[in-house]
């Protein structure tokens, strides 16, 4: 049995390498910028008083990515926030592969646009060396996740990391991977 090829990377393979060898004057096709990995985070400070928190962040994100979650601890203890090192404050997932172009897929074609007066999502959340991080307010515009099992609404962070060696390349890329970036 063959396996199916992600939407998304078919794309990538198909039009997007051609149309960043045509932009940016690349050698060969290896140089060509391409999807690394996506990070899915979600902090939860209240974890400290609410051990049921990782449990419920834990359930949204595996239910939106597709595989386990990952506990993040504490580094530093921090008196004010009544934090000490090691303690559990989130949850992370790093998506690679075929979930990684997958999940793509679906926050581009159906979580974005069910977000209430989406206009794009910002240009200049890059960080210098070709990643691009976008913050969601909420997980409830994921379909996957159920409405009625959420306990607090909580905001997610996707991290996309490219190959990619400057921003523009990086941007370049994500706008031909479809991308809705604001205009201007």
């Amino acid at each position: 049995m063959e396996k199916q090829i992600a939407r998304l990377k078919e794309k990538y393979r198909e039009e997007v390498v051609s149309g960043l060898l045509a932009d940016f004057d690349y050698g060969n096709v290896m140089q060509v910028p391409r999807l690394e990995k996506i990070v899915l985070n979600i902090g939860l400070g209240e974890a400290i008083q609410n051990a049921k928190a990782l449990e419920s962040a834990e359930r949204d994100l595996a239910s939106v990515s597709g595989q386990h979650a990952v506990i993040t601890r504490a580094k530093k203890s921090i008196a004010s926030f009544k934090l000490r090192a090691g303690m559990p404050i989130g949850m992370m997932v790093t998506l690679r592969g075929r979930r990684m172009y997958e999940f793509l897929d679906r926050l581009i074609n159906a979580v974005l646009p069910r977000i209430r007066d989406f206009r794009g999502v910002p240009r200049s959340s890059f960080d210098g060396r070709g990643n691009y991080s976008l913050g969601l307010r909420d997980q409830l515009v994921f379909p996957e996740i159920d409405y009625d099992k959420v306990d607090k609404p909580r905001g997610l962070e996707v991290t996309i990391v490219t190959t990619a060696s400057t921003d523009e390349e990086a941007r370049r890329l994500l706008e031909l991977l479809g991308m809705p970036f604001v205009r201007g």
